[in-house]
């Protein structure tokens, strides 16, 4: 029987199941368990089909999510999947780990007293549905095109563009310096958020679409910048942040001081079966260490969950600001509160002690002061507010820069603004170098995987306008 909707007054908000703390605590399986398709529809029913949908609105993507919704309510689940992979290329994806929080959920316009509709979880299952049900079909083009763009990073950006431009029938091909396509999602987001097979599941799809990787090709070192610009007739580099932002002070060169996507990609890396030397001598294992987390947002959630799992003695999050004030989804805080993280608020560190070997490190606690241009309070230390933590691993979640591009790819010619990021048309998508785009956290900056795909789509679009107006060649071979 179908729901109706709006019912939100009458059924309580419904989270999927979270697996207990000590089972998920040991491994790294997703730790939310699927909904069927009974608490899909119910929990979707909730939707009070507002005549301004601030999910929407709030959402990088614009998804159409009242839409998908009352089709889920109604048990027209096929439906469904076609309104919302219209959108967007990876709608499984995004429903694990966007921050709903503060995105879609967190603008829901139902009474904060009934709590927001689960978007993302029926986001989630109904693609997952749509895989079981063998829904999600290989999107070849209709026609093909001798026009080739070359798309450099295998990341949520650039696979979105090469789906979209595939679609329209470009020869496409992505050059990556990994071994996997997928960049962050498989090698900086842990399993117990979105488990790799996810990933590589669509990684067929595309290569099945027509779509060819070189990955081991890292430009600049394998293949040349001017020979992929000769090669091809557009470039987009979306090459993704992925520089760690350092922290100076007293012993900061110690070993055991660690940068948080150097352990992420080694726990994945171990995860999916490879072998890592580092990991293999107990540099970047956390079992059995005290282990401290310098940074709040979503990078550092990652890593202090994980250390739970890799069996840390204890773990521990030091974080300048409050609660309220971490960039990071609190979802995640609550998660990691769960499974045993100490937060340590208000506190920034000052120097790392040790030999040879960090064995601590030593903070002071910070108070707000007032508000900046940008109405974000300052920190300040607090006078004798010194204290040291013992640590045997410190990981530095601080964030990420743009590598220099210019320099490493030796083109002059391509513009960066003053944070190192590529100068872009933000209409057309193209930098300096006529028929070079570029798309993503490298124009962007550090920001999340849901907006490098709508800058994928939207870049996508722009070379297609800009190819077309270009003299055509001959139409491809079918």
């Amino acid at each position: 029987m179908p729901e109706r909707m709006l019912k939100f007054t009458d059924v309580a908000q419904q989270q999927p199941e979270k697996r207990p703390v000590p089972m998920r605590s040991v491994d790294f399986a997703e730790i939310y368990r699927d909904f069927g398709v009974p608490e899909a529809g119910t929990q979707s029913s909730r939707c009070s089909q507002c005549g301004v949908p601030f999910c929407s609105v709030h959402c990088p993507l614009n998804n159409n999510i009242p839409d998908w919704l009352k089709l889920t309510a109604e048990g027209r689940l096929e439906e469904a999947y076609e309104i919302s992979s219209a959108t967007n290329n990876f709608p499984e994806i995004c429903g694990r780990i966007c921050p709903q929080d503060r995105l879609c959920e967190g603008n829901c316009v139902i009474e904060k007293d009934f709590e927001s509709v689960t978007i993302g979880a029926v986001e989630r299952f109904i693609t997952d549905h749509a895989f079981e049900q063998g829904w999600v079909k290989v999107k070849r083009p209709r026609h093909e095109r001798a026009q080739s763009v070359a798309i450099i990073g295998a990341g949520p950006g650039g696979l979105a563009a090469a789906e979209q431009l595939r679609q329209l029938g470009y020869q496409v091909h992505v050059y990556d310096r990994h071994d996997r396509v997928g960049g962050l999602m498989i090698y900086g987001i842990p399993g117990f958020k979105l488990e790799k097979e996810i990933v590589l599941r669509r990684w067929k799809l595309l290569e099945e679409a027509g779509i060819v990787f070189h990955l081991g090709a890292a430009v600049g070192v394998d293949v040349s910048f001017a020979d992929l610009r000769a090669q091809h007739d557009a470039v987009l580099i979306a090459t993704g942040v992925y520089k760690p932002r350092d922290i100076g002070g007293p012993g900061a060169g110690l070993d055991g001081i660690v940068p948080a996507l150097t352990y992420l990609t080694a726990s994945n890396r171990i995860g999916l079966g490879d072998t890592v030397a580092d990991f293999a001598s107990g540099a970047l294992d956390a079992r059995g260490k005290r282990v401290v987390v310098i940074g709040g947002g979503d990078t550092a959630m990652d890593c202090v969950r994980t250390a739970v799992r890799q069996g840390a003695a204890s773990v521990k999050c030091l974080y300048r600001r409050d609660k309220a004030n971490m960039p990071g989804s609190l979802r995640e805080v609550k998660n990691a509160e769960e499974e045993g993280v100490e937060f340590l608020w208000l506190a920034a560190p000052e120097a790392f002690l040790g030999d040879d070997v960090v064995r601590g490190v030593r903070a002071v606690r910070m108070h707000l002061g007032v508000p900046d241009a940008t109405g974000r309070q300052s920190v300040e230390p607090m006078e004798g507010g010194h204290f040291t933590v013992g640590a045997d691993l410190v990981i530095k979640a601080l964030g990420f820069d743009p590598e220099p591009l210019p320099i490493l790819w030796g083109q002059d010619g391509l513009e960066v603004s003053r944070w190192g990021t590529l100068k872009v048309d933000h209409r057309s998508f193209m930098t300096s170098i006529p028929a070079v785009f570029a798309a993503g956290d490298i124009v962007r900056g550090a920001s999340l995987v849901v907006w490098a795909i709508r800058d994928g789509r939207d870049a996508a679009a722009a070379m297609h306008g800009y190819l077309q107006k270009q003299p055509q060649l001959a139409v491809a071979a079918e």
